[in-house]
């Protein structure tokens, strides 16, 4: 560049790139410091803030390295990031572009380790039912560890120990530092492969808890979950709790105590036999001398000790049967005839077709003489209707009509008396032939002997 020169923005952003990118101290560096302002973005890159007491820094880190996290960044989480900075041009300003990121300090160890544990405990892994038992008497036992370390030891003389006729398989594998989940996955991957162990010992001594990470490494706890071997997890101390303890089908508290629950102990076994056999011969003395007695009771009976008139006396009672028998069947046989007999004679008696016959005729008599009977009331009940009709029909108020005669209605009502009319009523007279309606214009007096009636004026009344 030349002195004095004027720049663009856009050439002084991409010359600071340039200068930043150039130093070999800022393209591999580790910075530590607390997560804020954290941002997952639905691409899957990842954004925010690393600060401390001081300063801070933006830093990104693109979803190719962050799906590599073994833990879920958060804003108050403290962390190492290593990445190289750089500026990014369009807004002027350096960032940390991060490749790779951790906990920093065992508090985001723990804060790991709580997040998967939930994590692969929200999917069923850890749930009982998933558990399987262990073959009782394994015929080989497979180990996952160092080849070096105390905790082969510790379980390979324990298993001879304890059941010397189990075969022990040994497939080596890192358990500390970066390459042991890998190496640990490779091993379970193995031995599942040619299945030639019954059960499975996974784990290493004592440690600190960065020693012992391994053995929360997810990858390790998913193939430990996939096996088709039961496995028992056997890492660090009885106080040390890993996510293999969780997943594994049981977790041992020491190598030592994982060999113990792999196989059993054949003093105790022998011991179990020694009593198994005694109860056995006790039991069998019990039943031979029970049917050693009975054997001699039956020996001492009357039936075998004169077997001979047994016999004779079965043969007795059996032609004593037979003769009763013969006796009943002959018996049987005479009252079926008796009564037979009886039966015949007693239906010749009867004679029932004739029997039959009479009752036929009677039927037909009594059948005429009710035919009878119903014709000659009926003529006189229709004789005495037709009676009883002629007498209505002479009392009828219509036959007195015939004869001249009317009926008054006043209001409905047939009127009977002069006092029950007033001038001006208005009334409804009935004859023969139909009706008529009037008006009551005077009140009449006595009937003269010319049917007229007469008032006091000697004037005759009208209606």
């Amino acid at each position: 560049m030349k002195p004095n020169q004027i720049w663009s923005v856009a050439e002084c952003n991409r010359w600071i790139k340039h200068v930043l990118e150039k130093d070999e101290r800022l393209s591999d560096i580790w910075i530590r410091g607390e997560i804020s302002n954290f941002v997952h973005h639905t691409s899957g890159h990842m954004y925010f803030t690393l600060k401390d007491r001081d300063a801070k820094i933006k830093v990104v880190m693109f979803a190719s390295h962050n799906r590599f996290l073994k833990f879920i960044p958060k804003d108050g989480t403290k962390a190492l990031v290593r990445g190289s900075i750089s500026a990014f041009e369009r807004d002027g300003t350096y960032q940390l572009y991060a490749r790779e990121m951790q906990p920093d300090g065992l508090g985001s160890l723990y804060l790991a380790f709580e997040q998967l544990k939930a994590k692969l405990e929200g999917e069923g892994l850890f749930a009982q039912e998933r558990k399987r038992p262990l073959p009782l008497f394994p015929k080989k036992v497979g180990v996952i560890t160092s080849p070096t370390g105390a905790a082969i030891r510790d379980i390979c003389t324990t298993i001879r120990r304890r059941f010397p006729q189990t075969e022990i398989v040994i497939a080596p594998a890192i358990v500390q530092g970066v390459d042991a989940p890998a190496s640990i996955v490779s091993a379970l991957r193995l031995i599942n492969q040619h299945q030639e162990v019954d059960v499975l010992i996974v784990g290493r001594g004592g440690g600190s808890i960065e020693e012992l990470w391994a053995f929360n490494e997810e990858i390790v706890a998913r193939a430990i979950a996939a096996s088709r071997i039961p496995v028992i997890s056997a890492v660090g101390h009885e106080t040390d709790f890993t996510i293999a303890d969780f997943v594994a089908d049981i977790r041992a508290a020491t190598p030592t105590a994982a060999a113990e629950l792999a196989v059993p102990h054949y003093l105790e076994w022998l011991e179990r036999l020694k009593q198994v056999d005694l109860r056995l011969h006790r039991s069998m003395r019990t039943r031979l001398d029970g049917e050693r007695k009975r054997l001699t009771s039956l020996r001492d009976s009357y039936a075998m000790r004169q077997p001979q008139r047994r016999l004779e006396e079965a043969q007795q009672r059996m032609d004593s049967l037979q003769i009763r028998l013969r006796q009943g069947i002959k018996q049987l046989h005479a009252r079926k005839k008796e009564r037979f007999t009886h039966a015949s004679g007693s239906l010749q008696r009867i004679r029932l077709k004739e029997r039959v016959d009479g009752k036929r005729e009677t039927l037909t008599r009594l059948r005429t003489q009710m035919t009878q009977k119903l014709d000659r009331r009926l003529s006189e009940a229709k004789a005495k209707w037709v009676a009883q009709m002629a007498h209505l029909d002479a009392l009828s108020p219509l036959r007195v009509m015939d004869r001249g005669y009317s009926l008054v209605y006043k209001d409905g009502q047939l009127m009977k008396s002069k006092e029950q009319f007033a001038i001006g009523d208005t009334l409804v007279v009935r004859l023969k032939d139909g009706s008529i309606a009037a008006e009551v214009t005077e009140l009449a007096g006595e009937v003269k002997a010319d049917g007229t009636q007469k008032n006091r004026s000697g004037k005759p009344d009208a209606v």
